[in-house]
């Protein structure tokens, strides 16, 4: 006798609801209400072996409405993870429980993506999509042919961010994306029409979607639903009616079940209305085993997969992809590159150095998928020979995304989290304010993703304060698993490339210049920047003064260290291209290199939060102490004192 597809829903209802009640926190509304759909979708459509949560060509879940963790957790339980037990479960929201609050990657095997911060899910999503597309472009159906399919909430669909993840995805045309919209009419403060008057499905649909309404609770409907979506040629959104808390009796459909926990009485009359007899945290054995036996319908599936790649000729560079190694060849052309640097030195601007050192790295390392913000032209992302990454067969590795900085750096997450390709992408660096919250999340998901972030301080002149970022390097410098790199020269920009790209669990920012700055570097014994900073330029004889600089502010540097040298005070200079990778150097190495001289300077183009760790509390500083102004930055550097002679004043000051 087969099990009742609604009991199966009630399974996860009834999880949810205890798990909740147990930890008097988190939210049983939504995971209720979406019950029916999920599953609709995990026990007929979505292709994946619960015992492999791993397996390349798996479809992605994402859960966007990230507080609704307890759906995953209840589906991941049921289907038969071994890491989501029924303790786990029991201890929701507890320290140490693999059952988080939010859906964290990396915490929870099965969890494809963290979310919570509405909108990123669906943001990410798309990332993912688009990874699916261009590996399947190199690999073919054989190895690459899976969906993502996404369940977003009102909350999601009202952040800004999902509004240029939405009309990404329809001008690329990705089929293979489907996102079930919970059309619940509910958000924390009362119904979603208090704050929303628009149309979701005409939204959708304007933006080059297929779309299609249906009864959130109708197992037959739902299932017909997801069958149209995987026959459309563009992406698809399905509008699933649904009412919060369903199953919750009295309180089923209350505007007030975000996140309202159920009482003793509550739950009991919950349990009543969905016929449950049994205990908290008890599931019925036929229940169960039906559940447990579709965890396991994709096994066949997933065999056969593992055969095709045993046998196909790409089968080896596949994995290594997947696995985020890098290509044997990968720093051939760029550690050339370097040697021809230093026999014949070049000054540009740094963005131009990264430029030509893409131009090195993109041929030897083909995952490596670039784009930028509609600003090609200024961050020099663009490698002479790219293609643009686009409908009908998605082999170029070059996204154009737009004026969508937000949706972009998500997307790279997703790119990422995806496995196969290596984003990087770039914006002007104030512009980060607009992309931080995802760039926060791929630090927190350790995922390896470049943003080139140039037009890095008052350097890039006339366009002015609004464009000049001068607290941004300290924010970011401030977050957690995040490789803030600013290169003084193209010997640098090179380094930085090389070292972000082999940091496989951490995002990097590369903080690049607009104007022209002289060569600083006339060695490359090793990978200096790995070390974060680095003595560039000794004292000539006991150091008295050493002045520490990032990016175009070395030669600032060197240039005050000549004239300080010239007046007798012996003065050594440090280019420090990568906090976090000098923190995470040996303590005698780092004691080394501040060294014990008697002054100590920082330059830097930017506020002096942060420096104290060089230059201690007594330390001299030389940069911006507030917003920047319009004129040539030639001007800009004089008037707000970031100037050799300035450097070169300060110290006899403070030697006097």
């Amino acid at each position: 006798m087969s099990v009742s597809p609604v009991k199966m829903a009630d399974a996860i209802r009834v999880l949810s609801m205890d798990a909740v009640h147990a930890a008097k926190s988190g939210h049983q509304g939504a995971p209720m209400g979406l019950a029916d759909v999920a599953t609709v979708l995990f026990t007929k459509f979505l292709k994946y072996d619960a015992a492999r949560p791993d397996w390349a060509d798996r479809d992605r879940f994402v859960l966007s409405a990230g507080h609704a963790s307890m759906l995953i957790y209840s589906l991941l339980h049921l289907t038969g993870s071994k890491a989501v037990t029924m303790d786990q479960i029991r201890n929701f929201r507890q320290w140490g429980s693999m059952t988080p609050g939010h859906p964290e990657y990396g915490h929870t095997p099965g969890v494809e993506t963290t979310t919570g911060p509405l909108g990123q899910g669906i943001a990410t999503a798309v990332g993912m999509a688009m990874a699916e597309r261009s590996m399947h472009a190199r690999y073919g159906d054989d190895l690459v042919d899976h969906r993502t399919w996404v369940i977003a909430g009102d909350g999601c669909l009202m952040e800004g961010v999902s509004h240029e993840a939405i009309s990404l995805a329809g001008r690329l045309k990705l089929s293979k994306l489907t996102v079930l919209f919970d059309d619940n009419n509910t958000t924390i403060d009362g119904a979603a029409t208090i704050s929303e008057t628009g149309d979701q499905m005409a939204r959708f649909k304007a933006a080059g979607w297929a779309v299609k309404a249906v009864d959130g609770h109708d197992h037959g409907k739902i299932a017909a639903a997801l069958r149209w979506a995987t026959r459309q040629d563009r992406p698809t959104m399905i509008a699933c009616k649904t009412l919060i808390s369903k199953g919750a009796g009295p309180l089923e459909g209350d505007i007030h079940g975000h996140g309202y926990s159920l009482f003793d009485a509550e739950a009991i009359e919950a349990r009543k209305a969905m016929g449950w007899t049994l205990p908290p945290f008890e599931i019925p054995d036929d229940i169960a085993e039906a559940w447990k036996k579709a965890g396991r319908k994709g096994a066949g599936a997933r065999r056969k997969w593992e055969a095709r790649l045993k046998s196909a000729d790409k089968g080896a560079d596949f994995t290594r992809a997947m696995k985020g190694d890098l290509p044997a060849d990968a720093f051939k052309a760029l550690d050339a590159y370097i040697a021809g640097l230093i026999d014949a030195p070049v000054a540009n601007a740094t963005r131009t150095h990264s430029g030509s050192a893409l131009a090195q790295l993109t041929p030897s390392i083909p995952e490596m998928i670039g784009g930028s913000a509609d600003l090609t032209g200024s961050n020099n992302t663009f490698v002479k020979g790219m293609k643009a990454f686009d409908t009908p067969d998605y082999a170029g590795t070059y996204v154009h995304y737009g004026v969508r900085e937000h949706g972009m750096a998500a997307a790279m997450n997703g790119m990422a989290l995806h496995g196969g390709v290596i984003p990087f992408s770039g914006t002007f660096m104030v512009f980060s304010d607009y992309s931080r919250a995802a760039i926060r999340l791929g630090a927190l998901m350790a995922v390896r993703v470049i943003h080139v972030m140039t037009h890095d301080s008052i350097g890039l002149g006339e366009d002015g304060p609004t464009h000049q970022p001068v607290e941004h390097l300290a924010a970011l410098r401030a977050m957690p698993n995040l490789l803030v790199f600013r290169p003084a020269d193209a010997v640098e920009a090179a380094e930085c490339w090389r070292s972000a790209l082999e940091h496989k669990t951490t995002p990097s920012i590369m903080a690049l210049s607009r104007q022209k700055t002289p060569v600083g570097r006339t060695f490359a014994p090793e990978n200096m920047s790995a070390k974060g900073a680095y003595e560039i330029a000794p004292a000539e004889g006991e150091a008295q003064v050493t002045l520490f600089a990032s990016g175009t502010e070395v030669a600032i540097a060197l240039s005050a260290r000549s004239q300080l040298e010239a007046a007798g005070i012996g003065t050594r200079v440090v280019s420090t291209p990568c906090w976090e990778l000098f923190e995470q150097q040996p303590a005698a190495y780092r004691e080394k290199i501040i060294g014990k001289a008697r002054v100590r300077v920082a330059v830097e183009a930017a506020v002096k939060f942060g420096w104290e760790r060089f230059i201690g509390e007594d330390g001299v500083f030389v940069g911006m102490t507030g917003f920047g102004a319009s004129a040539p930055y030639e001007r800009l550097y004089k008037e707000f004192g970031i100037t050799a002679e300035a450097v070169v004043a300060a110290v006899k000051a403070k030697l006097s």
